[in-house]
């Protein structure tokens, strides 16, 4: 009798085993997704001015929906209130804090979001200026004005390149039964040193079916990388460096005016 409860325990543990196995295989054999950025390791140099990143992946099935998302870790931003005190100067009057938030947040998608996938996926992956704005906290007292404040963060990060969304830029092209995706995507100098993330959505019926991410490197090297480490560790230093090379460029250009016959 102990051996025959034994064997059925093994039979009804052999049994779980292969179904969670064959639950597995029908997953993979039904859903696949990959994701690589063609230019992954951005370097700082004395001539950068931006760069472009290449994302291409494919994705199974044919028929998905795909967002891709490129942000930074989040962290801490803060904006200056500026107003007119005593009509006269205008002086910093406040200050707005924001947690929870990437300094750069590019979102890309095959069709409009909202379209795409239902608003408890969209916040649970924080895709799209809505769900960002309920992600982050911010030192406000209602929601009135966090919305407002919040609509004027956007204004200004998109203005300065560094928050972006676009619909129905990527490429998409069918083979050998799967999806192929691509898009180019412009890469700002504004975008500090650091980690970023590319993170792909596979949607349909408005669930998130799969992701799959990817990194970006972006560092300084040679002369900028050497400048940035002695502003942080040796500030008086650079400082000495930095006017001494500002009156020799003042001093050039004198000599030049006076060859040319400009100073008088």
């Amino acid at each position: 009798m102990k051996n025959s409860g034994l064997k059925n325990r093994i039979v009804i543990i052999i049994m779980s085993l292969s179904l969670s196995l064959l639950y597995l295989c029908i997953n993979n054999a039904f859903a696949e997704l990959t994701v690589k950025a063609n230019h992954d390791h951005i370097k700082i140099d004395s001539f950068y001015n931006g760069s472009s990143v290449g994302v291409r992946g494919i994705s199974n099935p044919v028929d998905a929906d795909l967002i891709i998302k490129i942000t930074s870790a989040e962290g801490h931003q803060s904006l200056h209130e500026k107003s007119k005190v005593g009509s006269i100067l205008w002086m910093n009057t406040g200050e707005l804090k924001i947690e929870n938030v990437p300094n750069v947040y590019f979102l890309h998608s095959t069709r409009k979001i909202e379209n795409i996938l239902s608003r408890e996926d969209m916040d649970k992956y924080v895709l799209g200026y809505p769900s960002l704005e309920q992600h982050v906290k911010m030192n406000v007292t209602n929601e009135e004005d966090k919305t407002r404040w919040f609509n004027e963060f956007i204004k200004f990060k998109e203005s300065s390149k560094l928050f972006d969304t676009s619909v129905g830029e990527i490429a998409l092209k069918e083979k050998d039964g799967k999806q192929n995706y691509y898009i180019l995507t412009q890469w700002p100098y504004q975008a500090p040193p650091g980690n970023y993330t590319v993170t792909v959505y596979a949607v349909k019926d408005k669930k998130v079916i799969e992701t799959a991410t990817a990194n970006i490197l972006v560092e300084q090297v040679g002369m900028v990388k050497s400048l940035a480490e002695m502003a942080k560790n040796n500030g008086a230093l650079y400082g000495f460096l930095s006017i001494m090379l500002a009156l020799g460029s003042g001093f050039g250009v004198g000599l030049v005016f006076r060859k040319s016959g400009g100073a008088h």
